[in-house]
């Protein structure tokens, strides 16, 4: 920076010697040696605790040490320290700041001045003055500005993490995976993080500086800064808008026309782009896995270690009793009858700190969810809860660790009602948190958290299973119970799908069915499927069949069952849920019996190949070819195939069919230049008039490498 230009004077009229003329902030040496390169252009990025180098060079004076003392001053907001600079070889003071010159860094007219912040320092944009004083004279200049982030590579930074790996995975990387579906076929879909791409810096800086908290306090909120707790707590209410400036606004259903499907986004950078030129009006619209994806950014962005983390079947508890209640109807259809819901799929982030608040039994990786479900302590934000203490079920930890608990263990009663009276019920202690899934460390394969989260309950474990009804009995039974009066059910039923089913194909079921009893019986069987969205109870039926059938004392019937195409295709389209379930009841005693699975339907494929294979050089064109054929057995008309990617392609290309015949391809061939080196995606959707719905939709992963 040239001082000449550049610098105010601050002090008077007074002069020194010594002028100084220009300040090197030694951009290249400090980004490797704090591991920030490519994070922006704009400013010099350093960690704290950790020294950085600034060089000085003076005008044609030459500086005297010995007459003239530097000083430096730290601002943060309106208030300062002065640091004087020191002759020295010790160690840095890790509770204090300091700056220090080495022998051999001072020459005829430049010095080198080597600064260190404490390194549990606030998080921010600082400012920084020099002060050149004599005894009868103070002569300063404003230098320029740094950034200063939490630092997981300094064993004294409460959020420092012991393995290289962790670092490379959970800070360094920009690409992660999005684990989405059921826990019986669940789907990856890759996400780019985007902490590399120009301004995604200065927007999480952004987000910090417009928060009700700094808003409300700046020298409160400068302060706490230091804290990866209250960091990421002021963070996790950002994300979303309900109470605040923030970045996303949640919708779930309905129509997205005055915004963007929660399914488009593929990345960070782009929404946090449109949030920081719209002057921080919310951009619409973003889901669970979109808020998780974009809170992910920002805490590696600052330098918390942080991963998305998916859990299958996970319960929203409103009312903070740890059961959720399911209704179904006599004939096996799901009922909009409660408050509570199981969410096919839920995504979070889990954030790495140590937990100074609650002790070292605490600490490791905290579960923080922006997405807004239930206010805590008046506002949309949740966590940091520590997972041991969810494993622990040390429910009082704070933040939110009794809601967050529920998600992942809570039990399910699933009610039968007949004219508005309940005639059975089941109780499944197994389904919630069934599987929990991250990113493995350097690949794209899910590794399994669900033992870090899930311990004993305090009580016998067990699987699904059934309970008759009896009037006026409504007690809960656990597995192995018997009925009232000393009486065993008698029978036991399952459901089950045959192989993953895909759009065009038949979805095939099996009702087995075992009588346990010494009598034979007579059954009536309701078969009911519903569309569903991942976080909500189903829509109606669009497929529904029934049956008497007889069984035999101690027999096992096996009922088949195929919906076709043609019943479900023109309201289902690919990865959507369904919502299977069978109520069996007794003709004779009115005994009635559930069994309910729930399953997403696979996608046609989309293919995409870039010419001269996955790894590309930055601004330098590449092609990419994409192409979908119709495998359907009919005709699709108005067929169209759209290709963007973030960071590679300026807005959507598409091409367009007007029929696409059985077995024909459409295609489209596109340029891309890469804008910035990291991980990028490209994404196409292809849809048809037939359809209302996109019917696939296809991610890849594109490595760009400095040119």
């Amino acid at each position: 920076m040239d001082c000449t230009q550049r610098t105010k004077h601050i002090w008077g009229t007074a002069y020194s010697q010594c002028q100084l003329k220009f300040v090197n902030f030694e951009s290249h040496e400090n980004r490797n040696a704090h591991e920030t390169e490519g994070l922006s252009n704009q400013h010099l990025v350093v960690r704290r605790g950790k020294p950085f180098k600034v060089t000085l060079l003076f005008r044609t004076q030459t500086w005297h040490p010995h007459r003239e003392s530097l000083v430096l001053e730290v601002w943060l907001g309106n208030r300062s320290e002065m640091i004087p600079v020191q002759f020295s070889e010790e160690r840095y003071d890790p509770h204090s700041w300091s700056a220090k010159i080495y022998p051999g860094d001072v020459h005829s007219q430049s010095a080198s001045v080597h600064i260190c912040s404490p390194v549990q320092s606030s998080v921010a944009l600082y400012h920084l003055v020099l002060h050149i004083e004599t005894r009868q004279s103070r002569r300063s200049y404003r230098v320029g500005a740094f950034v200063l982030l939490c630092n997981p590579w300094l064993k004294d930074d409460p959020v420092y993490i012991p393995l290289d790996a962790q670092i490379q995975e959970y800070i360094k990387s920009d690409y992660g995976v999005v684990y989405m579906g059921t826990p019986h076929r669940n789907t990856s879909r890759p996400w780019s993080f985007g902490q590399y791409e120009p301004g995604v810096l200065e927007a999480c800086l952004k987000l910090l500086e417009v928060s009700p908290q700094h808003l409300r306090d700046q020298n409160r909120d400068y302060n706490c800064r230091a804290d990866p707790v209250y960091l990421s707590r002021v963070i996790c209410a950002m994300v979303n808008c309900k109470d605040d400036l923030g970045i996303l606004k949640g919708k779930w259903q309905g129509s997205y026309k005055d915004g963007v499907n929660p399914s488009e986004w593929s990345g960070s950078a782009d929404i946090l782009h449109r949030w920081v030129s719209s002057n921080c009006s919310p951009v619409r619209y973003g889901q669970c896995w979109v808020f998780a994806s974009v809170l992910c950014t920002v805490m590696r962005v600052l330098g918390i270690p942080s991963r998305v983390v998916t859990v299958f079947n996970a319960a929203h508890d409103g009312d903070g009793n740890v059961k959720i209640e399911e209704y179904y109807s006599s004939t096996g259809e799901k009922l909009n009858l409660s408050k509570d819901s199981i969410w096919n799929f839920h995504v979070w982030v889990e954030c790495w700190m140590r937990r100074g608040d609650l002790g070292a039994e605490f600490d490791g990786w905290q579960v923080v969810d922006p997405t807004p479900q239930e206010k805590s302590a008046g506002v949309y934000w949740c966590g940091p809860s520590p997972v041991v203490a969810i494993r622990q079920r040390c429910l009082g930890a704070p933040y939110d660790t009794s809601f967050v608990y529920a998600s992942v263990d809570a039990d399910v009663v699933k009610l039968i009602l007949q004219g508005g009276k309940e005639v059975g019920r089941e109780l499944d202690t197994e389904s919630v948190g069934q599987l929990i899934y991250t990113k493995s460390i350097g690949s794209d394969t899910p590794e399994d958290l669900t033992g870090t989260y899930k311990g004993k309950k305090g009580k016998t474990r067990s699987s699904t299973f059934m309970l008759p009804y009896s009037a006026g009995f409504s007690s809960v039974y656990h597995s192995g119970s018997l009925s009232p009066g000393g009486m065993s059910p008698g029978l036991k039923v399952s459901l089950s799908i045959d192989g993953v089913p895909s759009v065009g194909e038949s979805i095939s079921m099996c009702v087995t069915v075992t009588n346990q009893s010494s009598s034979p019986r007579l059954l009536t069987e309701h078969l009911n499927a519903q569309i569903k969205e991942f976080n909500s109870n189903p829509e109606q039926s669009f497929w529904k069949t029934q049956k008497e059938v007889r069984i035999k004392p101690g027999e096992v019937l096996t009922l088949h069952h195929s919906i076709p195409p043609s019943e479900y295709e023109s309201v289902l389209a690919g990865d959507d849920i369904v919502n299977v379930a069978v109520v069996i009841s007794d003709v004779r005693t009115e005994e009635r019996f559930l069994a309910t699975q729930e399953f997403n339907i696979g996608s046609p494929r989309i293919a995409i190949e870039i010419e001269g294979g996955d790894s590309i050089q930055m601004n330098k064109e590449h092609t990419a070819q994409v192409s979908f054929i119709n495998t359907f057995t009919k005709a699709l008309d108005v067929a169209a195939l759209t290709v963007e990617g973030s960071g590679l392609l300026q807005g959507k290309h598409e091409a367009r069919l007007v029929l696409l015949q059985p077995g024909n391809k459409i295609e489209k061939t596109v340029t891309i230049v890469a804008t910035s080196a990291g991980t990028k995606l490209l994404m196409a959707t292809f849809s048809h008039s037939n359809s209302t719905r996109v019917v696939s939709r296809s991610f890849h992963k594109v490595s760009v490498t400095a040119a």
